[in-house]
């Protein structure tokens, strides 16, 4: 499957990813031509109410995934280490990454440059694919001082393009670029041979992911806030609402329409963009 996508990036065509945590939602989106399911540990967000991903367990992620598996059998599954599962030893991180793929993930995703390059070439030189999580990495909320965007300085712009050089140097093979200005992105995307994968970072990239029940509209915030208090992400598109223009709403509607919206470069439009 990997070389499959690989070889549609080398033909111009956009890859086209939504998270997805369960069966149901993984058998519609594999039917509506999605090219990459992750199995994201912003589950903890979105599924169980929380305010960040810090307390989704590996338990979590394997369950998860299984489930995502059984309703997309064909379709390339991604799947998140979460925190604590990689950071310790590389040895514990491969242990970690290789039950996430005996639970049915494809590629694993971790977040991180600097010392993570070296787990990721460990991991890939043990058969485990590798996607590289670059950019606003939610894990590092609390050091971040927030929901931010990085790479607007000079330094910090020229970090994010040495961490993505050096894990595709590594192996990996996609690097995540999170919230950061489109023109690093753009930047990145050409002087790298591993694809990038866009959420808030242009359109330049080798492809878009968003957070599934924000392409519904449907996330309001943690279960503790009120939905007033909540504000949508500037990257964030409801496709759900959109897919009124074209008669009744519907979630494959809406699907269909990210996955066209993408492969044509109408997704993301500059003001989704930073």
């Amino acid at each position: 499957m990997l070389e499959n996508l690989q070889k549609l990036v080398k033909s111009g065509e956009k890859i086209a990813m939504l998270t997805c945590y369960d069966a149901t939602f993984a058998k519609l989106l594999e039917l509506a031509g999605m090219d990459i399911l992750l199995v994201g540990d912003s589950l903890g967000m979105v599924l169980q109410g929380a305010e960040n991903t810090l307390n989704v367990s590996m338990h979590h992620m394997t369950y998860h995934t299984k489930m995502v598996k059984n309703g997309a059998p064909n379709t390339l599954i991604m799947a998140d280490m979460p925190i604590g599962s990689y950071e310790q030893d590389n040895e514990a991180a491969y242990k970690n990454a290789l039950w996430l793929i005996k639970s049915g993930a494809h590629i694993v995703k971790f977040e991180g440059g600097g010392k993570r390059v070296e787990t990721a070439r460990y991991l890939v030189e043990r058969g485990i694919p590798v996607c590289a999580h670059l950019g606003f990495t939610p894990q590092s909320v609390n050091q971040l001082g927030g929901y931010k965007i990085q790479g607007k300085t000079e330094e910090s712009a020229e970090q994010i393009l040495k961490d993505a050089s050096a894990m595709s140097e590594a192996g990996a093979s996609f690097v995540l670029l999170e919230m950061v200005p489109a023109s690093l992105a753009k930047k990145i995307t050409a002087s790298i041979s591993a694809p990038t994968i866009g959420i808030g970072a242009g359109v330049d990239c080798s492809g878009q992911v968003l957070v599934l029940q924000d392409l519904l509209g449907i996330y309001t915030g943690a279960a503790s806030k009120k939905v007033e208090d909540f504000k949508r992400p500037r990257f964030v598109r409801n496709f759900l609402q959109d897919s009124a223009a074209d008669g009744k709403p519907s979630v494959q509607a809406a699907v269909k329409a990210y996955v066209k919206a993408v492969k044509d470069k109408a997704f993301p439009a500059p003001d989704h963009s930073y």
